[in-house]
């Protein structure tokens, strides 16, 4: 194994907060492979970028070479986990949690290595545990510590309905801790209260408690909110290569190094080089291209991703795309609409125009068919179609 300081540099890449970093260096020092746990409820089919932070993570410390225990939490998806919600969340049937679950295991696999990775299901233990040990393990812990939880607490004092079962969540997700004897647990920032559970309970158990590693959220394409497909600032991990690729080169430049940091397998050294060649005056969209290409082949392996900027439109073959494509600057401090755009670059006569060729499809953002409801953020730079002659490569800047 590394010697520990190489170990913990790597693992506090993009984590948001360690507790305890010394009992984790304590355990790394003991050259023994740690047990890591991450759990995740199968409340969706699909995956996307967001939920790969973790995951990533979880593929460095197998890296390192220690053990890593993937959780699907079909018993606790049940139960809904309330974390973050100012609302009682739906408990989804067992079926349908089994059923996304199948897909989970297919995508993780992608980034995980399935010979070093241990998948459990928390039902496994918790149906062994029955009634009367649920009763015994919600003795463990009070309802005023339970309010202690940002989200509990903000409903509790604005009047808002708190369902019992959800005060089951945390007690069966520290519970998963000690069932699993987990060293460490990682989750992302809205998960502390549940990873600080684990400890508790494991103590009360006379386990060593676990560390815990929390990681950010990851924003989406829009830079500022978490990523979500009900916010549609997604990427999919299920996302064809051509729509995967032309989301990514067209987000803000700004977020880039955000998602080279949690996304990228690049190493920060390779990335600080990045960011100087575009200190140095290369184009952002450059280096999108190389995130772009990096993701597009984990997931859809290295011959889509050779071929993606095809499909996106982006970089056509010769004899496709005009080699000499005017290059447009606009400045606004907020999302413009396609139509206005296309008006103010001249790539229609009137804001008719625009309507009537959107309405056609004959609008193409980095080759994908746009509608009226699209918008070009602030930051970034895109290669724009208006019928089948007229291109520009456009650039929106801050004023």
């Amino acid at each position: 194994m590394k010697p520990v300081d190489e170990q913990l540099a790597l693992i506090k890449r993009g984590a948001e907060e360690i507790l305890v970093e010394s009992e984790l260096r304590a355990k790394l020092e003991r050259g023994i492979p740690l047990r890591i746990k991450a759990g995740f409820d199968p409340t969706a089919p699909d995956l996307h970028l967001g939920h790969t932070v973790l995951i990533n993570k979880l593929r460095q410390f197998q890296e390192l070479g220690h053990e890593v225990l993937f959780l699907i939490g079909d018993f606790t998806g049940m139960i809904g986990d309330p974390s973050g919600k100012n609302v009682t969340r739906l408990p989804l049937t067992r079926e349908q949690v089994l059923a996304n679950a199948e897909t989970y295991k297919e995508q993780v696999f992608k980034i995980l290595d399935p010979e070093k990775t241990q998948v459990l299901f928390n039902s496994e233990w918790m149906d062994e545990l029955g009634a009367a040990g649920m009763i015994q393990l919600a003795g463990k812990y009070t309802v005023a510590r339970m309010l202690e939880r940002d989200d509990f607490d903000k409903r509790y004092k604005g009047g808002q309905s708190i369902a019992i079962h959800e005060f089951l969540y945390p007690l069966v997700q520290g519970y998963d801790s000690v069932a699993m004897k987990a060293d460490v647990e990682l989750g992302g920032t809205d998960q502390k209260f549940n990873l600080l559970m684990g400890r508790e309970l494991q103590r009360q158990y006379g386990q060593e408690p676990q560390v815990t590693l929390t990681m950010p959220l990851l924003e989406g394409l829009d830079g500022v909110k978490k990523m979500s497909k009900s916010l549609g600032n997604y990427v999919g991990i299920n996302d064809m290569p051509g729509e995967m690729y032309s989301k990514i080169v067209s987000m803000p430049d700004a977020l880039m190094w955000r998602y080279f940091e949690l996304l990228s397998f690049c190493s920060m050294a390779e990335i600080d080089s990045f960011r100087a060649d575009v200190e140095r005056g290369a184009n952002p969209r450059d280096i999108k291209i190389k995130l772009a290409e990096e993701l597009v082949a984990r997931f859809h392996g290295e011959e889509a991703a050779a071929n993606a900027h095809r499909s996106a439109g982006n970089r056509l073959a010769e004899g496709e795309l005009p080699e000499d494509i005017p290059e447009i600057c606009l400045e606004s401090a907020d999302s413009l609409p396609v139509s206005a755009v296309l008006n103010r670059a001249g790539l229609v006569k009137n804001a008719a125009a625009a309507r009537d060729l959107l309405a056609a499809g004959s609008v193409k953002v980095d080759g994908v068919v746009v509608e009226r409801s699209f918008e070009f953020k602030p930051g970034s730079e895109y290669v724009c179609q208006a019928g089948k002659k007229k291109f520009a490569r456009i650039r929106i800047e801050t004023p």
